[in-house]
């Protein structure tokens, strides 16, 4: 791939007085890729450096950095030290600096509640000495299941504080959703709410708790926030209002000293097929984590705000609360739909609340810019440093949306990626680094992050494996209670690599790119295309708002490419079909048209907004689906099985 010229660079200043320029010049590191290389090959100087960099808290010192005995796999972090992630998060800075605002949360009807280090310590204590009361304490795993309201951060932290095990779950998951991650877990506590507010309603969100816990004995205890205003009756003996929980008798508790390897955390991940993955983070991988990804990606200092459009239930919510906390900034939460009661709602928000560092997803910008002048920013956002994106790969012209119309050409859109298994991101864009429409600046220090051919060797210029050459800090530390299946998912392509999934290309600049899921990609007489160029191509002068490319099968090729897309609001659907295939054949060639598009109402996607191509696919070919616990609208694939159900087998 030939490289594309930059569509921002940091200034001087803006690259001088970041964290990274500070950290290497701290190192003797001339320029970034010394960074990287020297922190490849001397990881345990990297990790320690890190920490001391960090200030993290620890209780009792480390007596080595990392152990790989037991397997590169497997490998120990800081063996003989102990922390928890909450002296570091919240009481060091309570101590220097109580007042700062440490968390803002602002609902859906406009409601903000904000509190300083000092009230966030006084809140988090006493929700801890509550839940020690019904008992929670060391390893024993409680869920989260609960609108991105200011009651989820405390409840995370205090749960962090008793050395218990946080199971954070997806606000608008359905009863089976949550049971199964609750069972796995054999969590004894479910925290939830009355109901969340969505588009000026109060969804339930009780009743579904209480479906997903009927006849699980090791739930003991259900207590409820009220946020939605619901009339929702406690049963006597097993429920507990908030207000229970929080109230001041209950005797304060001590902070438990942790091991790095006890876990912290299970955040779960759906794959297409089988259980939901219980993957285990610790205190000293996550939170540690977020907090560089934080300091040397986005650049996040002491004071400064924070907010991304995300939910607790994906890694974004706990990486938004630690990442934030840990540097000594402020974590903003908004919870609601942030295109209501207007498409310009989600620039309001960080206006108000004086966000600076704002995260939003591709498909979320998508969907705003489809709404034309009515989703436009009424001012520049007079706070914001920074943009930034991940959860998948961008299309040019929504890229150029957000830099140009929101960001004015000034902000930069740090790009991120990672996953829920990485506890954080690989790939992430810089103040040191120019950026081109979608570009990374490449792996983040410590990541020994590389793209490999099918051979496993490392290739420039063509797309390949995205994998990671030996562990870091905040990966995994594997999957609950079934290491067999983690070393099947990750660890059994190459030895000792690391297969994240993804396909991942680097440019003659150095610059690196993520095209979409591996398994997603379509092979069309040999020649591998991935569904985000096919994707671009069809947004391309064309009146689509969205759309998803699939692969299906060919009798003569292979594959062949089907495009599912979103017509522009108002647009006339039947020009579609025609101008997407000459859109597609001009951009990536005549093997790459399309066999057939179709026009449908909405794409199904993940309630965090990932469009579900390979659910997509399935439905159209009518294979069984795989895990849908996460998709949003269940009535999005209708008119995708109707659509598989008429074409002529040659079409699907």
């Amino acid at each position: 791939m030939s490289a594309v010229a930059p569509v921002w660079s940091p200034s001087d200043a803006q690259a001088r007085d970041s964290r990274l320029s500070r950290f290497m010049q701290q190192h003797g590191c001339a320029s970034y890729p010394e960074l990287c290389r020297k922190a490849a090959a001397e990881p345990r100087w990297f990790w320690d450096a890190l920490v001391k960099a960090l200030g993290i808290v620890w209780s009792t010192p480390y007596e080595a950095v990392m152990d790989t005995s037991a397997g590169v796999p497997f490998t120990r972090w800081f063996p003989g030290g102990r922390l928890n992630a909450y002296e570091s998060a919240v009481q060091r800075h309570q101590r220097t600096d109580p007042d700062r605002l440490a968390i803002i949360a602002e609902n859906e009807g406009g409601a903000t509640r904000r509190l300083t280090y000092a009230e966030l310590e006084d809140a988090v204590e006493r929700t801890a000495a509550g839940l020690r009361a019904i008992g929670v304490e060391r390893g024993v795993a409680v869920g989260l299941y609960l609108p991105l309201v200011l009651e989820n951060a405390v409840a995370l932290l205090a749960i962090t504080k008793l050395g218990a095990i946080a199971v954070p779950l997806f606000s608008g998951f359905g009863a089976e959703a949550v049971r199964q991650r609750i069972s796995d877990a054999q969590a004894r506590v479910l925290i939830t709410a009355d109901g969340a507010t969505r588009r000026g309603r109060a969804v339930p969100m009780k009743p579904i708790a209480e479906q997903a816990i009927a006849g699980l004995p090791h739930v003991q205890r259900l207590v409820v926030v009220r946020c939605a205003g619901l009339d929702t009756p406690l049963v006597p003996g097993r429920d507990l209002s908030w207000e229970e929980i929080v109230d001041d008798s209950h005797p304060r508790v001590a902070t438990e000293a942790m091991r790095s390897d006890e876990p912290l955390m299970l955040l779960y991940t759906s794959g297409t097929t089988g259980r939901p993955k219980g993957t285990v983070h610790g205190h000293a991988g996550l939170p540690i984590k977020s907090a560089q990804d934080w300091a040397f990606g986005m650049d996040v200092r002491p004071g400064e705000r924070v907010m991304w459009v995300t939910d607790m239930g994906w890694v974004m919510g706990p990486l938004l609360v630690f990442g934030s906390l840990m540097l000594g900034g402020t974590a903003v939460l908004y919870d609601g739909a942030p295109d209501y009661p207007d498409p310009a709602r989600v620039w309001a928000v960080a206006e108000r609340q004086g966000v600076t560092h704002l995260g939003i997803s591709p498909t979320l910008t998508r969907v705003l810019m489809s709404a034309g002048d009515r989703a436009l920013p009424p001012r520049p956002l007079s706070q914001l440093r920074v943009l930034a994106s991940t959860g998948e790969p961008w299309t040019p012209e929504a890229w150029a949306w957000l830099f140009e119309v929101v960001g004015g050409r000034n902000v930069p859109i740090m790009n991120y990626s990672g996953g829920t298994e990485c506890g954080g991101g690989i790939v992430s864009g810089n103040f040191l680094t120019a950026a081109t429409p979608g570009s990374f600046a490449g792996p983040i220090p410590g990541v020994d992050a590389e793209v490999f051919d099918d051979a496993g060797q490392p290739v420039r210029g063509e797309v390949g494996e995205l994998v990671i050459r030996q562990p870091y800090l905040g990966m995994t530390l594997g999957f609950w209670k079934d290491p067999q299946r983690y070393l099947e998912t990750y660890w059994s392509r190459w030895p000792n690599v690391w297969v994240h999934g993804d396909w991942a290309m680097i440019d003659e600049d150095g610059l690196w790119y993520i095209l979409g899921r591996s398994d997603d990609t379509i092979k069309v007489a040999g020649k591998r295309v991935g569904p985000a160029e096919v994707e671009a191509a069809a947004l391309d002068g064309t009146d689509v708002a969205e759309a998803a490319a699939v692969g299906i099968p060919d009798p003569l090729k292979g594959q062949s490419v089907v495009i599912f897309a979103v017509a522009r609001p108002n647009a006339d659907p039947a020009p579609i079909p025609a101008a997407v295939s000459g859109s597609v054949e001009r951009s990536l060639g005549k093997p790459f048209k399309p066999a057939a598009v179709h026009v449908i109402p909405r794409l199904p996607k993940t309630r965090n907004g990932k469009i579900l191509r390979r659910v997509i696919r399935n439905v159209f070919l009518g294979d069984p689906p795989g895990d849908l616990s996460s998709i949003d609208d269940m009535a999005s694939l209708d008119p995708i099985r109707t659509l598989g159900a008429a074409s002529p087998p040659e079409d699907r």
